[in-house]
Order: structure tokens, then sequence, then C-alpha cells
């Protein structure tokens, strides 16, 4: 299982023990379920058929409810167990409406208990699928109480109105359950990211180094790590403006973006540094990768209005656990050899190399002009030396 992978387990582990801390509210569900239920049978014992029977399902579904919680049929698909619940509560309202009324019982609300529940946690396919097998049941029910002409049109008017609101409530809880899902996923990504170039930010880097470790130390894999400073920012910052600056940082993180893998996590490090996270590289394989991001941003190039930026960048690397038994030590020792390269790019290159852009329309026509002054000066000084050439020879 590669970090990626890994990764991604853990993100899916997360989102089980939130699902796990629902079931939690869905052992209150089932309980005020239970409740409605012998309540009625104790309050309204007339309407009620069968009441042995129903205290019998009462003590049927009261088991398996226990069993949900002791023996945790499906420990890792908790879906399936909120599905599994949803339904054994549905098969016990209906069990309940068919000796307590059929069709007409005034608990037929029950089933709104289900269907929130799979709205909350299951989606809306399944919701819509809980939705119409309880409109199935209702028919059910209602063709086995005598003198029901179920498809008469009084009756179908009559059933439409009572299972709509089962639709409506199951679709819109359904359908918020998943906006406020997706907007929690929104935030989360906020938080897990840079703004500026939508990098991971350091604190999210910092789960992902830990995770890599120990999945490292636990497979005996290795894994590499880089530092990258931007030289001469600052200088980009007072000639061209901050926005130019920002431009960069953007140009500097989308090299990198194509230089890394998926398995791979790159983060701003913060101001105009950023960290690579090589999964399972050593040290050889880590220092390619960094000449390799080297050369792309080398030849990347930012266009502004007087000009065009040149980026250049320093790069550290260390690898585990070649140079370090501990995250934080491979981090500190490839943070040291950035700074090492960078300072023999200062002294290679002691300024900052900003080439010329192309000349806009405007500076084009300025050097054309003066290249056709200079050509008019030229012949008019020839014109002129001619002329005092013939009045020489006249007069000699």
């Amino acid at each position: 299982m590669n970090l990626r992978q890994f990764v991604r387990a853990f993100d899916g582990e997360i989102r089980q023990q939130e699902l796990r801390r629902f079931i939690r509210s869905v052992a209150l569900i089932e309980g005020l379920l239970i409740l409605a239920v012998a309540a009625y049978c104790l309050l309204a014992p007339r309407s009620v058929s069968h009441a042995p029977v129903v205290f019998l399902a009462i003590g049927a579904f009261s088991l398996v409810c226990v069993l949900f919680r002791i023996r945790r049929f499906f420990p890792r698909q908790t879906r399936l167990t909120l599905a599994a619940e949803s339904w054994a509560m549905v098969a016990f309202v209906t069990v309940v409406l068919w000796f307590s009324g059929g069709h007409s019982s005034p608990l037929l609300g029950l089933y709104l208990l289900p269907l929130t529940l799979t709205a909350l946690a299951l989606g809306r396919g399944m919701t819509l699928l809980q939705v119409a097998v309880v409109c199935a049941m209702y028919f059910a029910l209602a063709a086995a109480t005598p003198a029901t002409q179920i498809w008469s049109s009084g009756y179908l008017g009559g059933a439409i109105v009572r299972l709509v609101p089962f639709l409506l409530i199951g679709y819109l809880t359904s359908t918020l359950a998943a906006d406020i899902f997706a907007a929690r996923r929104r935030i989360e990504t906020l938080a897990r990211t840079d703004p500026l170039t939508g990098l991971l930010n350091l604190r999210t880097f910092n789960e992902h180094l830990h995770l890599a470790h120990s999945h490292a130390r636990a497979e005996r894999e290795p894994y590499g790590l880089l530092m990258v400073d931007m030289d001469y920012l600052k200088d980009v910052n007072d000639e061209f403006g901050h926005d130019a600056g920002n431009a960069a940082i953007v140009l500097v993180a989308d090299c990198i973006r194509r230089t890394v893998r998926t398995s791979d996590a790159a983060a701003r490090f913060g101001g105009d540094e950023f960290v690579i996270l090589l999964a399972g590289l050593d040290g050889p394989a880590a220092d390619l990768v960094a000449r390799r991001l080297r050369d792309l941003v080398s030849r990347s190039t930012l266009e502004v209005g007087r000009g065009i930026i040149a980026c250049d960048v320093s790069i550290g690397s260390a690898a585990f656990p070649a140079d370090g038994a501990e995250g934080r030590d491979v981090l500190a020792l490839a943070d040291e050899r950035m700074y090492a390269d960078k300072e023999q790019h200062r002294r290679e290159n002691p300024r900052r190399r900003v080439p010329p852009g192309p000349p806009s329309e405007l500076t084009a026509h300025a050097e054309l002009l003066d290249q056709l002054n200079l050509e008019q000066a030229a012949e008019q000084a020839l014109q002129e030396a001619l002329q005092e050439a013939k009045h020489g020879a006249k007069a000699g």
C-alpha cells in the first residue's frame, strides 16, 4: 500500500468515526420508536388487534438493536450497519401498522424516523428506494384491508396526500444533508490548503509527514524530503510589486505540482518556501527530482508589464532513513542543505536575472523612429559631405 492509499484509508477511517458517532444518535431514535409504539399500545389498547404480537415485535426489535450494539456485525462497514438498522426499523413499523389499523393507522408517521436516518447518513438514492418501499408497504396494507378499493380515484387521491410528505421529507432531507456535507468538505479543503497556491498548508503537511514516517518505518521503506526556497523574491516585489511576487510564488507552485507524483505531498512552508514529501524515494532519487524541479523552474518565466521575470529556486534534499531516524531530523537536514544551495547560488550569481521582456508596440514604434532619425541624419551628413567635396573641387 503506497502513501496515497494509506492517507486515503486514514481519511476513510475519519469518515467511519463520524458515522460511528452518528450510530449513537441512532440508538436514541430507536429508543424513541420503541417508546412510541409501547405507549400507543398501552394508551389505546382497543386500536391494536393483537397486542401480544405487537409486544413480541417490540421485544424482537429491541433485541436486534441490542445485538447491533454488542456484536457489531459490520465493524469496518459503518454505512452497512446504518442501512441494516434503518431497514429493521422499516420492518418493525410495518409489523406494528399491520396490527394497529393498517394503512389508516395513526402510527403511519413512524416511517419518518427511518427515512430521516437514511436521508442523513446514506444518501439520496437509498432514501428514494426506502420511500418506494414505504409506499409499497402502504398499498400492501391497504390491499389487505377488506372493502378497500385501492385503484379508486378517491382512495388514490387520499394515498397521494398521505404519501407525498414522505417523499418530500426524504428528498429534501437527503439534499440538505448532501449540501451540508459538500460545504463541510469545502471548508475542510480550505482548512487543509494554502489559499494562494492551492498546495497543502503546513499543518496538513505535518499530518502527512507523520503518516508517511509511520508507514515507512512499518514497511521499511524510504521517503525523501525537499526544501525549496525562491531566490530573490524580495527583488521581484521591490521592482514589480507584490502582485508580481505572488504570481511568481504561484508559478513555482505550479512547477512543483507538475513535478511531483500523485502519491507525493507538496506544501507551502511559508512565504517563499515550499516542502515536498516524496513517498518511497531514497536520497539519489530525491536529488533527481530536485534537479528536474530546478530545471523546470529555470525554464519557466512570468510576464509582467515591464518585462519577464525568470524565477530560480534553491533546493535541499534529504531522505529517511539514510539522513535521519525521525521526520523532523530529515526535514532539518533538507532545510540546512537548501540554505547551503542558496549560498552557492548567491556566490555564482550575485544579482537576480531579470531579462528584458518583449518590447511593447509603443516601445517598438519609438525604436523605429529613432532608427529612421539616425538614418536620415546619416544621409544628411553624407550629402553635406559630398556637397563640401564638390565645392572644394570647384575651388581647386
